[in-house]
């Protein structure tokens, strides 16, 4: 039973700041370009966020919490955000 998917080749053009980072990147785990590549793409395609995620985009995307965050500290920033 053959378990490999099958593959197709395809050239990107990147900025090579880009590809630079992506390398980097793929070094520091120890990974090809190509299998650090695919598996950014995979979890980009296939990440549904969970329902908690889902109503916090929603509700930062409807301008409820528009205004000044105070990042001085988290006991600062909580409250700024009405926590």
């Amino acid at each position: 039973m053959d378990l490999a998917l099958e593959k197709k080749a395809h050239v990107f053009r990147l900025p090579v700041y880009l590809l630079d980072a992506l390398k980097e990147l793929a070094a520091k785990d120890r990974r090809s370009l190509n299998n650090y590549v695919e598996c950014l793409l995979l979890d980009a395609v296939y990440h549904e966020p969970n329902e908690t995620t889902k109503a916090a985009l929603k509700e930062a995307k409807s301008g409820k919490l528009d205004g000044p965050v105070d990042t001085s500290s988290v006991e600062s920033m909580l409250g700024s955000i009405g926590l």
